[in-house]
């Protein structure tokens, strides 16, 4: 089966573009010493409208504002979550917001990973420490509506056991017969049992059909040139493989060059670019 890849441009209008909505923490959930989940309700309810694999840009009134990626699944009604990793001021603010608190959003922005493309399709997904944080969105859409996909493999690498993301919810999807979960962690450490390396030494493991498969990428940039070659020695098209780009977005409109890449701005014609497409974009991978 050979797939393209249909992109949906948002609207460029409306005040959501330009001034934060505001939005209330619903509630907050430590994940590992780096990482808190956050879930956040926008004021006067409607729902955030985005795709798997979009981001926003939310914003600490008084501290600035960063694009973090949305990790639930349109499926969830009434709010959406964010995945935080504390990495400066922004992110610091974010971690000690309280239940009740009020933050801004705007967006969300860019393209996401394509759900129609991998219709009756099987999905393989790799992802890299915090890349399981948007590859969480893709994950629980595609359970949302389970039977219109075909098998279920993540592959996730994490740097040590107290750095894997999401761990009740690995267990629940891996119990589920038509999923494959495989991780990974770089160090051993003490009561760990299970795979000891980077993420593409789970790739042996996994056996696919590579015209009846989408691969959906996200982590570290420099994980993909590693996990590419592992797709390419199993011919999956580069049209099947859809990657997230990490850039530091700015406006998310285009408007300020930040992320901009050759003549492409990371903000709107990504973050997801298929493997095809971020081949011919010059340092892009």
């Amino acid at each position: 089966m050979t797939v393209s890849m249909v992109r949906s441009y948002p609207e460029r209008k409306g005040e959501a573009l330009y001034a934060p909505r505001p939005a209330r923490i619903v509630r907050t959930r430590k994940l590992t010493e780096l990482e808190r989940l956050l879930e956040i309700e926008l004021a006067g309810g409607g729902e955030l409208g985005h795709q798997p694999g979009q981001f926003v840009q939310v914003s600490v009134f008084g501290y600035g504002e960063a694009p973090i990626s949305v990790s639930s699944s349109p499926a969830k009604r009434g709010s959406f979550e964010l995945c935080v990793r504390n990495m400066g001021g922004l992110t610091a603010a974010l971690h000690r917001v309280n239940e009740g608190d009020t933050v801004g959003i705007r967006g969300p922005f860019g393209n996401g990973f394509p759900l129609n493309c991998m219709a009756k399709m099987d999905c393989l997904m790799v992802a890299g420490g915090i890349g399981m944080a948007p590859l969480r969105s893709v994950v629980q859409s595609v359970l949302a509506d389970r039977d219109r996909y075909g098998r279920l493999l993540l592959l996730y690498g994490s740097r040590t056991p107290g750095d894997i993301l999401f761990t009740d919810e690995l267990e629940t999807w891996r119990a589920d017969s038509r999923n494959e979960i495989l991780i990974s962690v770089d160090r051993e450490a003490p009561g760990w049992s299970g795979h000891v390396g980077v993420v593409t030494t789970l790739f042996p493991q996994v056996k696919v059909d590579p015209k009846g498969v989408a691969a959906s990428l996200c982590g570290p940039p420099v994980m993909y040139r590693f996990v590419l070659a592992e797709l390419h020695a199993m011919r999956v098209p580069e049209n099947q493989i859809f990657l997230s780009l990490e850039r530091r977005m700015k406006c998310g409109m285009g408007k300020c060059g930040h992320c901009q890449i050759d003549n492409h701005c990371v903000c709107i014609d990504g973050p997801v670019f298929t493997a095809e497409e971020a081949r011919r974009i010059h340092e892009s991978i």
